[in-house]
């Protein structure tokens, strides 16, 4: 239950693609731009650090460093692989579906942290949902608004956020039936960076490409700028 609360942040987010006029290029730069910047952020200043303290703790400096490595490139060769596959599709359906993907990559561990966490403290996992709520809004806005625009129905792009926010509860089910008594700290972190590289490529590589292409500047960084102050809010919860 206290898992299901993380993911359902996701589908307030894609509630979003029912704004009148979303379409327009200046928001749509904006939320590209926030939504990516989002995705980088919460790589660079809550996945990375942790999970790469955790592994060069456990590690050498050289093994550790190897690990961190690979761990980060094989999520950088995954989402360059995947979009491959997807090509000929339009630009923002593209973003929308690699969104879907890599989220739903991120919320998988985070179900099993929340359920952990909730195992032998619940107050301390009902805190932990509500900052991961928070965090999931707008990876909502950056699954549903694309894939709502792209193709042209509101219901297929917060499904997809539906979807995607099924992945907290999925993560905290699977960590009861099969990992709770296996999983640990280095296998988390060791996942956490793998989803950190698939999330700052993607974010470097399509959404911010996209949002630039629009030629609205002002609403980019706009965008930039929105997304520091909502994680400087949220981190603070």
């Amino acid at each position: 239950m206290i898992s299901t609360i993380a993911g359902f942040g996701t589908i307030i987010g894609s509630l979003l693609a029912f704004v009148p006029n979303i379409n327009k290029k200046s928001t749509m730069s904006l939320i590209l731009a926030f939504s990516g910047s989002i995705m980088i952020l919460i790589s660079v200043l809550d996945l990375l650090p942790s999970s790469v303290l955790t592994i060069m703790t456990h590690y050498s400096l050289i093994k550790g460093l190897f690990i961190v490595g690979l761990s980060f490139f094989l999520g950088v060769f995954l989402i360059h692989l995947i979009d491959k596959k997807i090509k000929g599709e339009s630009s923002l359906y593209k973003i929308g579906i690699l969104s879907l993907f890599s989220l739903m990559l991120h919320n998988f561990p985070e179900g099993i942290a929340t359920f952990m966490s909730s195992l032998y403290n619940p107050a301390l996992g009902l805190k932990l949902s509500i900052a991961i709520m928070c965090h999931n809004i707008p990876e909502g806005i950056c699954i549903a608004v694309p894939l709502s625009e792209s193709t042209h129905s509101k219901k297929k792009g917060v499904g997809a956020a539906f979807l995607s926010s099924l992945a907290e509860p999925l993560g905290a089910l699977v960590a009861y039936i099969f990992l709770k008594n296996y999983i640990n700290d280095i296998t988390i972190s060791i996942i956490l960076i793998f989803v950190a590289g698939i999330m700052i490529t993607l974010s470097i590589n399509t959404i911010y490409k996209e949002s630039l292409k629009l030629d609205c500047k002002k609403s980019f960084l706009l965008g930039v700028l929105l997304s520091v102050v909502y994680i400087i809010i949220t981190l603070k919860i």
